[in-house]
């Protein structure tokens, strides 16, 4: 059985990186499912709060802490929407 080369490439890369936590983790894992959703279209558009289910986050600041931390880090590219009905962007770097 093949590996799921995205997920995989992710977790080579955080295999030694200690800023990565389990939020971070899940919060990565629920925008390879979107990107799945999505046909895999890169990059991946979705409102936070559809996505802070999803990851189970109750506090925003966990969830834009933990999506700037992974933007940061060069994990993925975000790009925030500041409209309320514009979904925001998130490339997925992991995935090409």
């Amino acid at each position: 059985m093949e590996p799921f080369r995205p997920l995989s490439g992710f977790f080579e890369a955080i295999r030694n990186d200690g800023r990565i936590g389990i939020n971070h983790i899940g919060l990565y894992a629920v925008l390879l499912q979107l990107w799945q959703e999505q046909d895999f279209q890169n990059p991946v558009a979705a409102f936070s709060h559809e996505v802070m289910i999803a990851a189970r986050m109750s506090a925003r600041a966990t969830y834009f802490k933990c999506l700037n931390d992974l933007n940061d880090l060069g994990y993925i590219r975000y790009e925030r929407s500041y409209k309320r009905n514009v979904r925001s962007r998130v490339f997925l770097l992991y995935c090409d």
